[in-house]
C-alpha cells in the first residue's frame, strides 16, 4: 500500500471515530423521560383517570416498512406502589390467535414494556399484553446476547400486573376489525422483588423501552421509544427514565 492511500485510510478511520463518539455523546445527552408523581387510582383501560392529565404522550417510532402509519403513543406515571402505564395506537384488525395468558403473545398483536431497573446487572422484566387482554410475564437473564425468559413464581394478589384493554370501533375478538386499541397496566413494586434499584423514589433513574407489534399485513411491524436494530432484547439501546 502507497503512503498517500495508508495516509487516506487513516484519514478516514479517523473520521469514522469521531463520528461514533459523536453518535455515542449524543444518545447519552438524551435526557431521562421524567416519571411524574400520582395518587393510586382505578385502571379502565381508556385512560380516562384525571391522574393522566398530569403527564404527556410519549410517542413510538414505526420502525419498519409497510403496513399503515398508524400512531402509537404511551403515557407513563408512578405511585409509591408501582408504575401506571397506558398504550394508545391506531389499528385496522385483532391480529392474533392467542388467548391464553403466557402463550407467544409477540407473534401476534401486542404492547410490550422492558424495565431494567439496574443497568449494572444484564437483567429485565419484559411485559406483553394483547388485544384479547392476555398477558406474557418474564423475567430475562441477558448474558452477553444468550437469553431465556423466566416465569414469575406465585405470580398472585400483590405481585400481580393489572391490566385492563380498551378497543374503539369493534368487538374484542379475534380477527375483529377495529379502529384502535389502547391497554392500561399497573406494575407493582412487588413484582420487581428482588432485583436491585427497587422500589423506585424520587430520583430514581431506570433503563427501559416500549413498543408495539403488528401483524394486519401478514409480517411483523414493530415500533419502539428507542429505536433498536432487530430486537426488542438490546437494552443497551434503551433509553432512561427517572422518577421524579
Amino acid at each position: 500500500m502507497s503512503v498517500i492511500k495508508l495516509f487516506l485510510v487513516l484519514v478516514v478511520l479517523v473520521i469514522l471515530g469521531v463520528l461514533n463518539n459523536y453518535a455515542a455523546e449524543k444518545l447519552s445527552a438524551i435526557a431521562p423521560l421524567t416519571v411524574k408523581r400520582t395518587h393510586d387510582f382505578m385502571i379502565t383501560g381508556d385512560g380516562s383517570s384525571p391522574e393522566w392529565v398530569k403527564t404527556e404522550w410519549i410517542p413510538l417510532i414505526k420502525l419498519d416498512a409497510g403496513g399503515e402509519e398508524d400512531k402509537t403513543r404511551f403515557k407513563i406515571i408512578y405511585s409509591s406502589k408501582g408504575i401506571y402505564l397506558l398504550f394508545e395506537g391506531k389499528d385496522q384488525k385483532i391480529t392474533t390467535k392467542f388467548d391464553k395468558d403466557f402463550d407467544n403473545l409477540f407473534e401476534g398483536d401486542v404492547y410490550e414494556v422492558f424495565f431494567h431497573p439496574d443497568p449494572q446487572y444484564p437483567l429485565y422484566l419484559e411485559y406483553e399484553v394483547n388485544q384479547l387482554n392476555k398477558e406474557l410475564v418474564l423475567l430475562i437473564p441477558n448474558i452477553k446476547g444468550k437469553l431465556i425468559g423466566w416465569r414469575p413464581w406465585n405470580y398472585e394478589n400483590d405481585r400481580l400486573v393489572v391490566k385492563k384493554i380498551h378497543i374503539e370501533g369493534g368487538k374484542i375478538e379475534m380477527g375483529g376489525v377495529i379502529n384502535s386499541w389502547s391497554a392500561e397496566l399497573f406494575f407493582p413494586f412487588a413484582l420487581f422483588n428482588p432485583l436491585p434499584n427497587v422500589p423506585a423514589v424520587s430520583g430514581t433513574t431506570w433503563n427501559a423501552n416500549f413498543y408495539r407489534l403488528d401483524y394486519d399485513t401478514g409480517k411483523m411491524i414493530k415500533w419502539a421509544w428507542m429505536p433498536i436494530n432487530k430486537s426488542f432484547h438490546e437494552f443497551e439501546k434503551y433509553g432512561q427514565i427517572k422518577f421524579e
